[in-house]
């Protein structure tokens, strides 16, 4: 769905880091824990499904706390930063201490002779999350349409996946010190990339060709030496258990749309030599949120069961839906579908694993449900944000 959506780029914007911010420390004795909510107020959909692009200026990031009360997520600080709903929703990412955080705006609206259209853009914001409120401290340039990315656990490493370019960015980070260090080319479009537990290696989802290839990371240095593994249809998304034995994709099967027929996660077997694709799991029409409970025992696919598509189409549905599914060992299977709201993309588990936010881009709200053993319940709980969620991510746990 969000192939060709796109974010807007203001050097203005960018410019201004902090929109409002509210809260303070803390409570005392209780654990903070931050989420990440990037808003895109630019792309909307006719009921016919076409798109519409109005213009930049409206777009935010949300800090939240949702460790304090779980069923209470409170606003930590607003930053006005350009962000979009085009690309999976993994474009951001929290260090393990939280006290950094990265966001990638991957395309610009831009006017041109009365017409709006989506140009890639190349920045990186990097946030200080250690000051009150959060800040924007550094805005880097790096490849052409910057999208799924994610930190290394001992926080000293990030690798960004450029559709533009078909290459990754590697990123060394020192203390507040984000650099640009290297970039290896992959040969085509990757959508996401995500490291392992070890940080010794990572995946990058080849959307294009249906594959997850594979990186070595050794210190500094990530090399692509040109192993792929066959996912299923469009692969958009991946996530890694903690322990490392496993990966997991989300295979949007559309080109980043819903078209009514059932699409699929792939299971990926890293303790293979070499690691193999081991398993398909059907889960419905148009994954694209994905995310591993840090328990390691449950995962969720985000489905958006053409929530943004025309609605005549006949598998248009108002809401989306998640999909739990059980990992048990190497075995991973569909647990249960609980139906949340309009056009849903992200997912983030509490550090617990006791709880999952799901942003709502439609309707501008996340939807709060609780894991109750190898299902996911509703709370009957959600939060209100700012604007439409394009994309959220807590802190790295695994």
């Amino acid at each position: 769905m969000r192939t060709l959506s796109l974010r807007l780029g203001s050097a203005a914007l960018a410019a201004t880091a902090f929109l409002a911010g509210c809260g303070g420390m803390p409570t005392p004795g209780v654990q903070r824990q931050l989420m990440l909510v990037a808003n895109d107020e630019k792309q909307s959909w006719t009921d016919a499904g076409a798109v519409v692009l109005a213009p930049h200026g409206r777009d935010s990031l949300q800090v939240l706390d949702i460790g304090t009360d779980p069923l209470a997520p409170k606003v930590v600080g607003t930053l006005a930063l350009d962000n979009t709903i085009a690309g999976p929703p993994t474009n951001l990412a929290i260090t393990a201490d939280e006290r950094l955080a990265l966001v990638a705006n991957s395309l610009n609206v831009v006017e041109e002779n009365g017409v709006r259209k989506q140009v890639p853009d190349n920045r990186l914001f990097v946030i200080d999350l250690a000051a009150t409120p959060p800040k924007l401290i550094d805005t880097l340039t790096i490849g052409r349409q910057p999208s799924g990315l994610s930190i290394n656990k001992a926080g000293t490493l990030a690798l960004v996946a450029n559709r533009a370019d078909n290459a990754v960015s590697v990123l060394r980070i020192a203390g507040q010190k984000v650099t640009l260090i290297d970039t290896v080319a992959m040969g085509e479009s990757v959508a996401h990339v995500r490291f392992t537990p070890d940080g010794r290696r990572a995946l990058a989802a080849k959307f294009p060709s249906h594959k997850i290839a594979l990186l070595d990371v050794d210190g500094e240095k990530v090399t692509y030496n040109k192993v792929d593994l066959a996912a299923g249809l469009w692969p958009y998304n991946v996530d890694v258990t903690p322990d490392g034995k496993l990966a997991l994709t989300a295979d949007n099967g559309n080109s980043g749309a819903s078209d009514g027929q059932v699409d699929t996660v792939s299971v990926i077997d890293l303790e293979a030599t070499p690691p193999r694709v081991i398993d398909k799991v059907v889960v419905g029409d148009g994954p694209e949120g994905l995310a591993v409970s840090p328990t390691g025992k449950l995962a969720v696919a985000v489905i958006l069961r053409g929530s943004n598509s025309s609605k005549s189409a006949y598998f248009y549905n108002r809401n989306g839906s998640v999909v739990a599914l059980k990992i048990d060992g190497k075995k991973v299977t569909r647990s249960n579908e609980v139906v949340v709201r309009g056009l849903p993309e992200g997912a983030v588990f509490s550090a617990d694993g006791k709880y999952l936010y799901v942003g709502n881009f439609i309707d501008q709200d996340i939807t709060i449900l609780r894991v109750d053993g190898d299902t996911i319940v509703h709370t009957g709980k959600s939060f209100g944000l700012a604007g439409h969620p394009a994309a959220m991510r807590g802190r790295v746990t695994h």
